[in-house]
């Protein structure tokens, strides 16, 4: 920040000094140990247990080292310590409390300027360019036109306001409290009091009174200030610029692009994929007060549909357009859209409800208005939240003004006492970030010495002129003060600049064959405390590209502090790296580091570092610098971006850079093909280059790989690779390389727009292949755009800068899309919570608000109020005490009833479209995990809609949720696409906050722990829980039947998403079932694989979920067998479908690797993703993998424990849950009917006594059933009695009573098997052995002929299985041709023979599925 304390100069702090009176030194305030604070109480240090000088054994002794390696750098620990920063200027009063802004550690801002003062001290009194006329800035090809300073038509971005002295008392006291300035004369409105006109313009000099007839003259000691409303420092003046034009190219007359409507998310699916779906839809109308009922085809146009409406109520054809909206929430279709391509029409599970409009009728309560087209944006608005910012402008004008005083004051005086002059010369450096340049130095000592020169020539009687001597002295150092403030503004933003920018010198002999050298001046403002604890001070200088570190150089001249007007390590130190300027690329980083040599342990410590691009504004970085420096611990070289080079507000520590004044712009390479000695590849190559390809992401390339690539990156194409990998693999960014990386890129033919994105990674810190990426990405729609929008705001910290191609799509996007603009605020809010990128996104952020207008903006602020108080409620409900916390959460929620009281309707941060107007209390609540998250219930603003359930959970880092939902979504697309609906319930996420954020709770959802719970104690080790739950929810077949459709889908694509992306933590508690039968998982802390451990032993021992309840359910209890045979089938299409997207999915984990993300940090985390993907495996190959991975998960015993322990951990909470009553069977169904044959017997449960009794359902070949009670005794005499009476016959194998933990449910899923054997006739070779039990079978297979019998493979057994699912690779190597060979199969179950098959290989189809019926005996 830029004033660290109290505001310097209030009412007693300064008192005009007369002849004879006391000089006017400000009055000092102090603590009781004599420190200021300066806004900081701990620095996170980098510390080095040896840090080594390279070619010296002494610390102390200079020397330049050149490093061109990568393996430069600081290893160090962290350390913390507490002091006090040295005593400024303007001490901090004890009754003044320090502001909120004031207290932690200061986010570091760093700036460049783009001109230099010269080592000339020698200015001219006059400035060349007169004020009377407008004169233009040269500034390498740019233009800066500085207009006539009198003038008051002032072009929009500097405005002039006239501080009038002759309307001012010099002896009046400036209140900064009292905005903005000083108490004027506003002639324009006529109006005393303080500075109120929009023309500013601070001009400090000596004045003349008007009645003169003469203009207010401008001397050499004169200081100018005008107000810069969209900032001092280019960068800003450009982004703000870049905003207005993005903003006017949406004009809010323009309807089309300025609805002010929510329109419903479509997704683009191929005409045969939507099928014969058809949607029961219900469409309220003006003209009913009943809704009309229809029955439509998913692929129907929206249009369509309301032409259709509009002829049933007779009002065929409107004039006006009409739009349907989706009852419930303020979503509207797209009209030419499908109905079936709207996400909330394709996951509605009942009777969808639509309402119809006439747009002339209906509100744009969310357009921008005219008002919202007149707005402009400043760096005002961008900077609105730094309150030290403001206070800058307000400070350093207060002083000017007593500079003024004080210097008018001297000149007046034949007494000449400079030390008055000297003070507020310190109090305007100490507002300018206690900054004391080598011209402040030199000018103050030239002033010092004047009054001891008239004192020697008095004594020797020599006649000198003493005022002139003293004006010179003055007026020197005004223009070095004039320099600071030009070098201060040029270097952070603010709202203020000279309105006379100081003459440049003339340029340096640089050229783009020089090498690159600068000086290192000082770094301004030690820490006292650093004095204290280290000796000398040092740096180190680096040049890194693309996280690569280009070269190093170490100063190992280490000095103390010296103490100035402040605390100041002056090395004024020349670097220069062994680099011509023209090999640097473009988007190189400069980064210094601020060592000390701790007193104590003799070590050398990195106490804080900066960094600033070498191309700020593609002309070479020039004129004197300051950088702000950061006083946390250094970032790794892939994160040290412009994005953290912030400009906005200065920090304590601040350094001084001298770069030679230049004119040298980037000249950039131009695209250039060299394939001279390049052979055409071979197939054999290309297919190597095809493979190397599959790894999909840049980082999974091993180094000779990536040469690989690069030698045939002539040959590469969308067909065999992708641009990302083909492009990263150059062995270095050198111009040449560049060149030709630019000439691949020019022929590329991009397949996809998504292909483009591993162009936006950390890897491609170039501008041009960044804006190609773009321009590709552009191609997505709205829709599109807004699935990859968490991965698109996370690579803007790579950007080059805020006018950057994508920062403008974006921007672009929001404009046309409310759905874009409302989850890129909220993206841009949370993303405010990672450090060193607060100010990049702040910045961001502010351009947004401003683009959507003041409707949405209201909006914005209401949803941000809604939030602090759920946040504040949950932080209450948490910390009450268990006794209560109930009566905690109702008085809290009280807080929520009055918040809708004021505001009346506020929108869901969740979903844009869904607008609440209040609570139901009775139904809020809290969950009793670790974080007490919060249950709320809205009450919906839009009839018919029940209320709205959400979460608030505060404690969990959200944004991994978000994360995990997204991709699952994208998986959930894919297989859309490909006429795959796998019924995914994908429940909405939102982290607002540092660790905390909504969910949306789905209705009709239960745990399968509470499930299990109702089973009773050993509920989870049962086989019938899921299965007995969902009977008792549905009586009917049908709707059974349709449940068990949708568990078998919505498991399937469930045990594939929670596979690849490695979710674990997974039990009974985070499994949830809807009444309809979908299954769905929730809380995502852990996944890629990053399991809970108990000791050395893995929690999630499990591929996936998938328990032998899930299958009994789905194969209702055996009696479909088949249908596990297809649940693999589904699992493994499912799972190929999504690998064939592999690498959009490594690049939308790629692009979040720098989120800060608990569990996505390094590469090993993409490789998790990658090798559960397998993208180099053939679907067969894959196919088998995953069949594998469902048998290990089905036969994982530790699952089953996990979730007993679970459920047995509920209960010791909640109490032991009571098992439901057993339901009675009527007296009337117990009677058999002998008469008729039984068609089918199915056990449906058992009653527990002393022996316990299985109730049997008998369908009879009449179609009756009836149900009667049988004990295992009793079957098992059946079995031997009918042993007895058919002695020939192969009876099916009878249950063994095997001594087992769940014996009841094991023997009705035996006793099941065995009555449908029985009972089903005749026994099929191919499905039963001689004696009737289910074969345990593996398959041998032989390839014919062959003589040497080497030729036998085998697969796996499946125990008791009559469809055995296998999904085995069988592998003959070195066969040339099939026309000759045969290939035997033959089936055995523990050595007895089942079945066989020859197959003629010369007639088999490859790639190709196809059944072969199994013969009697071995041909």
């Amino acid at each position: 920040m830029a004033y660290f304390g109290r505001v310097p100069f209030l009412h007693d702090e300064f008192h005009e000094g007369h002849t004879g009176d006391q000089a006017p030194y400000p009055v000092y305030h102090s603590d009781s140990n004599g420190d200021i604070h300066l806004g900081f109480d701990r620095i996170v240090d980098e510390v080095s247990n040896e840090f080594f000088f390279y070619g010296s054994s002494h610390s102390h002794h200079h020397e330049e080292l050149f490093f061109t390696s990568d393996n430069f750098g600081l290893n160090v620990p962290e350390k913390q310590f507490c002091g006090q920063p040295p005593v400024a200027y303007g001490e901090v009063h004890p009754a003044n409390p320090v502001s909120h802004w004031q207290q932690g550690t200061v986010s570091p801002a760093i700036g460049f300027k783009s001109s230099l003062l010269s080592d000339d001290r020698n200015f001219s009194l006059v400035d060349s360019y007169p004020y009377s006329q407008g004169r233009e800035i040269c500034r390498g090809n740019s233009v800066t036109t500085v207009p006539n300073v009198f003038d008051s038509n002032v072009e929009r971005g500097n405005t002039y306001f006239q501080i009038g002295f002759d309307d001012v008392d010099a002896q009046r006291p400036v209140f900064l409290d009292n905005y903005p300035f000083a108490q004027v004369r506003d002639e324009s409105r006529n109006v005393g009091g303080y500075l109120i006109n929009t023309s500013r313009r601070y001009s400090i000099g000596p004045t003349w009174p008007s009645s003169s007839g003469h203009d207010r003259e401008v001397t050499g000691w004169s200081i100018q200030l005008v107000e810069a409303n969209q900032g001092s420092n280019e960068n800003t003046v450009a982004f703000c610029n870049a905003v207005e034009e993005i903003r006017n190219a949406y004009p809010a007359y323009d309807l089309k692009t300025n609805t002010g409507k929510i329109w419903s998310v479509a997704t683009k699916f191929p005409d045969h994929i939507l099928g014969e779906s058809r949607f029961r839809i219900s469409i309220w109308t003006d003209f009913s007060p009943y809704p009309l009922l229809l029955t439509q085809h998913a692929g129907c146009i929206t249009q369509n549909l309301i032409a259709e409406i509009l002829r049933c109520t007779n009002q065929y054809p409107v004039q006006e357009e009409c739009l349907l909206s989706v009852c419930g929430s303020d979503e509207f279709l797209q009209n030419n859209c499908t109905l079936g391509s709207h996400e909330s029409l394709r996951k509605s599970a009942t009777c969808i409800q639509l309402r119809l409009h006439i747009t002339t009728n209906l509100k744009q309560s969310l357009a921008r208005t005219h008002e919202d087209d007149q707005r402009q944006f400043s760096v005002n608005q961008l900077l609105e939240y730094a309150c030290a910012w403001r206070l800058t402008r307000l400070n350093l004008v207060s002083v000017i003004m007593k500079y003024r005083g004080q210097v008018e004051h001297l000149l007046q005086n034949e007494q000449h006492k400079v030390d008055n002059v000297i003070e507020v010369a310190k109090a305007i450096c100490s507002i300018l970030c206690f900054v004391e340049t080598r011209d402040i130095t030199d000018a103050v000592k030239k002033l010092l010495v004047v009054p001891l020169v008239k004192a020697q020539n008095s004594l020797q009687c020599v006649e000198t002129p003493d005022k002139a001597l003293m004006e010179a002295a003055v007026t020197e150092l005004s223009m070095a003060i004039s320099r600071l403030i030009h070098v201060y503004s040029s270097s952070f933003e603010t709202d203020f600049q000279l309105a006379s920018i100081p003459k440049s010198p003339s340029c340096a002999d640089i050229s783009l064959y020089s090498q690159l050298s600068f000086t290192v001046y000082a770094a301004h403002n030690i820490p006292e405390v650093w004095v204290n604890s280290y000796k000398v001070f040092s740096f180190s200088c680096s040049l890194t590209y693309a996280g690569k570190t280009i070269c190093q150089v170490k100063i190992c001249k280490s000095i103390p502090v010296k103490r100035s007007f402040f605390l100041l390590a002056e090395w004024n130190e020349r670097i220069n790296f062994p680099l011509q300027i023209k090999a640097l690329p473009r988007e190189t980083i400069l980064t210094i580091k601020l060592l000390g040599v701790n007193s104590a342990s003799k070590k050398t410590e990195v106490l804080a570092w900066t960094c600033s691009p070498l191309y700020p504004k593609e002309r070479l970085i020039h004129g004197t610098v300051l950088l702000s420096m950061k006083l946390d611990s250094i970032l790794p070289a892939s994160m040290i971006t412009p994005g953290i080079c912030s400009t906005d507000i200065p920090t304590s520590v601040t350094l001084q850079i001298d770069f030679p004044e230049t004119n040298l712009e980037f000249i950039k390479p131009e695209p250039e093909e060299k394939k001279d000695g390049l052979e055409e590849p071979t197939k054999e190559c290309l297919k190597h280059i095809a493979r190397l390809s599959q790894a999909q992401s840049l980082l999974l390339l091993s180094e000779q790989q990536r040469r690989i690539l690069w030698f045939y990156r002539y040959y590469c194409n969308s067909q065999n690779c992708s641009l990302p990998l083909v492009l990263g693999s150059a062995p270095s960014w050198d111009r040449t390389t560049v060149s030709e990386m630019y000439s691949v890129m020019r022929r590329w033919r991009f397949s996809n727009p998504l292909e483009a994105f591993g162009l936006l990674t950390f890897s491609f810190p170039d501008k041009d292949i960044r804006r190609i990426a773009v321009q590709q990405i552009e191609n997505l729609s709205n829709d599109e755009l807004l699935e990859y929008l968490p991965q698109l705001v996370q690579v803007l910290k790579f950007e080059w800068s805020l006018e950057s191609p994508l920062v403008k799509l974006l921007l672009h996007r929001s404009l046309q899309s409310i759905q874009i603009a409302h989850q890129l605020y909220w993206l841009l809010k949370n993303a405010q919570n990672e450090v060193h990128f607060k100010i990049w996104y702040r910045k961001l952020l502010a351009a947004l608000q401003f683009s959507a207008g003041k409707a949405l903006n209201n909006e914005f602020s209401k949803e941000g109020k809604l939030i602090r108080i759920l946040e504040d409620i949950a932080e209450r409900v948490k910390a009450a005490s268990d006794a209560k916390r109930k009566e905690v959460l109702k008085m809290e929620l009280s807080r929520l009833q009055q918040f809708f009281q004021e505001v009346k309707f506020c929108r869901l941060p969740l979903n844009p479209a869904l607008v609440v107007q209040g609570i139901q209390g009775d139904s809020c609540s809290y969950f009793t995990s670790n974080a007490f998250p919060l249950k709320i219930s809205f009450i919906s603003a839009n009839a018919p809609s029940g209320n709205i359930n959400i979460i608030f959970k505060i404690g969990d880092d959200l944004r991994q949720d978000m994360l995990v939902l997204q991709i699952i979504r994208l998986m959930d697309n894919v297989w859309l696409q490909e006429g795959l609906d796998m019924q995914m319930i994908i429940y909405r996420c939102l982290s607002t906050g540092k660790g905390q954020g909504l969910v949306q709770m789905v209705p009709d959802a239960t745990t399968l722990a509470k499930i299990h719970r109702e089973s009773g104690l050993i509920g989870p080790l049962k086989e019938n829980t899921i299965k007995k739950w969902f009977r008792h929810h549905h009586q009917l077949e049908s709707s059974y039947q349709e449940a068990i459709r949708n568990f078998f889908y919505s498991c399937a694509g469930w045990c594939v998403v929670t596979f690849i992306l490695g979710i674990c933590d997974r039990h009974n508690d985070n499994i949830m079932l809807t009444n309809a039968g979908r299954m769905f998982h929730i809380d995502f802390g852990r996944f890629l694989g990053h399991a809970q451990t108990f000791g050395s032993i893995r929690r999630d021992r499990a591929p996936f979920i998938f328990t032998s309840e899930m299958e009994y359910f789905i194969t209702e209890g055996g009696k479909n067998p088949q249908r596990f045979q297809e649940f693999v089938e589904l699992c493994c299409r499912a799972y190929n479908i999504v690998r064939k997207h592999s690498q959009l999915l490594l690049n939308l984990l790629e692009m979040m690797l720098h989120a800060g993300l608990p569990e996505l940090k390094s590469v090993q985390d993409l490789k998790y993703v990658y090798d559960k993907l397998r993208p180099q495996d053939s679907d067969l190959q894959a196919t088998s993998y995953f069949t594998r991975k469902i048998k290990e998960s089905l036969e994982c015993f530790p699952v089953k424990l996990n979730n007993l322990i679970h459920t047995l951990a509920q209960m010791s909470v909640t109490g032991s849950a009571k098992p439901p009553a057993p339901e009675t069977v009527p007296q009337e169904w117990m009677m058999l009917n002998t008469e008729k044959s039984i068609a089918r017997a199915t056990i449906l449960g058992f009653n527990k006594k002393s022996d316990s009794l299985y109730l049997v359902q008998v369908v009879q070949t009449c179609n009756v059933v009836t149900f009667v009670e049988k004990s295992f005794d009793q079957f098992s005499k059946l079995h031997s009695h009918l042993q007895k009476q058919f002695p020939s016959e192969a009876l099916p194998e009878f249950p063994n009573s095997w001594p087992f933990a769940d014996l009841e449910h094991k023997r009705v899923k035996d006793l099941n098997l065995y009555l449908k054997q029985l009972l089903s006739g005749p026994i099929k070779l191919a499905n039963h052995l001689p004696d009737g039990s289910a074969p345990s079978a593996h398959a041998e297979f032989y390839l014919l002929p062959d003589p040497d019998e080497v030729s036998r493979r085998k697969t796996r057994t499946v125990p008791k299985s009559t469809d055995p699912t296998y999904n085995e690779i069988v592998v003959y190597n070195k066969v040339m041709e099939l026309k000759s060979h045969i290939l035997k199969l033959v089936v055995k179950s523990k050595g007895t023979f089942v079945g066989a098959v020859n197959i003629q290989l010369s007639s088999v189809q490859l790639n190709e599925e196809k059944w072969y019926p199994l013969g009697n005996s071995v041909i």
